[in-house]
């Protein structure tokens, strides 16, 4: 499995903390940088340097949220191919179709429990881990 470079884009500061928790007891050995909302995810995306495999992205954040992130993402000629893949409480049916119509990879409603939350995480970093991704 190779080691993904995630950007993690959250602003609960605890769902931050519970998802390094997750990479650090599995020992997976992923580049992980952070983002409390989309204006600082993008710029983030805007240092070439810091380009990352997979966008882990909430869609409830302040300044920009997830929806108004993924807009501007899938514009941008160079960094849509990223794969974003949703975290949110939010089992809403519109929520879902917007952002499959806006070209997610996929959507993880996040469990209360944290035995489940751990399990998805972990799914998701090994399947990530195993796919071949477009490098920008």
């Amino acid at each position: 499995m190779k080691n993904l470079k995630i950007l993690l884009i959250e602003d609960d500061e605890i769902e931050r903390m519970k998802f390094t928790r997750v990479l650090q007891k599995n020992n997976y050995t992923c580049k992980l940088q952070e983002a409390t909302n989309g204006e600082e995810a993008v710029e983030i995306l805007d240092d070439d340097t810091r380009t990352p495999d997979l966008i882990l992205l909430d869609l409830n954040m302040p300044k920009m949220n997830g929806i108004e992130f993924l807009k501007s993402l899938k514009n941008n000629n160079k960094l849509k191919y990223i794969p974003v893949i949703i975290l949110s409480t939010s089992n809403n049916h519109q929520d879902l179709k917007r952002c499959y119509e806006e070209g997610i990879a996929g959507y993880l409603v996040k469990p209360l429990k944290y035995e489940e939350y751990v399990e998805k995480i972990k799914s998701l970093i090994e399947y990530w881990g195993k796919n071949e991704l477009i490098s920008v």
